[in-house]
């Protein structure tokens, strides 16, 4: 009874790791359409977040019947929790990701992002990205050391952020009042992904040590 308990819950977090590469898929596609004005993968990543959706709900209802079948010990209590925890993570990620192709498809035929803020745009979508990839693979291996490489990444992300409010609010921006919306808009999206990417991390932490990662770099829920 207890062996097959395990493996339902290996199970969850199995699906969550392929949960994981799903909303990495939609962060680069994402970016992709942004960048390169693509109406027909601003299109995919749309439809593809009902996916993630219902992933969300089978995920967590799962996770409750784990909860209510017997008494989970405490490993396995953390693990349930985490997960349940991180599949709002992951699913809001995915929501994330879709507010930038809508976007991308809003502005289509043109680009969304001005010719001058394509570089930033650029890292930002390759830190997102890799910051999923990176909380995924933590999960998966439960590896608190990986883990807390996210903290680091978010740093990056966050000057990345900043250096878009300096050329925002600076006396020379050269593009139209649309453009600095859209650009507000599209880098706040991306430092949400990052955000709950640090979120993701520091569940994994939590399951593998028992305890919550603190300190100024550790984004709260």
């Amino acid at each position: 009874m207890r062996e097959s308990y395990r493996e339902d819950l290996d199970s969850v977090v199995t699906d969550l790791v392929g949960m994981t590469e799903l909303v990495r898929t939609a962060v680069r596609l994402s970016t992709k359409a942004l960048l390169e004005a693509d109406l027909a993968i601003a299109e995919q990543v749309i439809s593809d977040d009902a996916l993630l959706d219902s992933q969300h709900d089978d995920l967590e209802a799962r996770c409750f019947v784990l909860l209510a079948r017997q008494a989970p010990v405490a490993g396995e209590l953390r693990t349930i929790v985490a997960a349940m925890r991180m599949v709002a993570d992951l699913a809001r990620m995915g929501d994330l990701a879709c507010h930038v192709a809508k976007i991308a498809r809003l502005r289509y035929p043109t680009h969304a992002v001005p010719d001058g803020m394509v570089p930033n745009f650029e890292l930002m979508g390759r830190v997102a990205e890799e910051m999923v990839a990176t909380a995924g693979r933590a999960l998966n291996s439960r590896n608190a050391h990986d883990a807390a490489k996210l903290a680091d990444s978010d740093e990056e992300m966050d000057e990345l952020r900043k250096s878009q409010f300096r050329i925002l609010l600076g006396t020379e921006w050269p593009y139209s009042v649309e453009a600095a919306v859209d650009v507000a808009l599209l880098g706040r999206y991306y430092e949400r992904i990052a955000d709950h990417a640090v979120i993701m991390a520091g569940r994994v932490i939590y399951v593998v040590t028992g305890t919550h990662p603190e300190g100024e770099n550790w984004t709260v829920a």
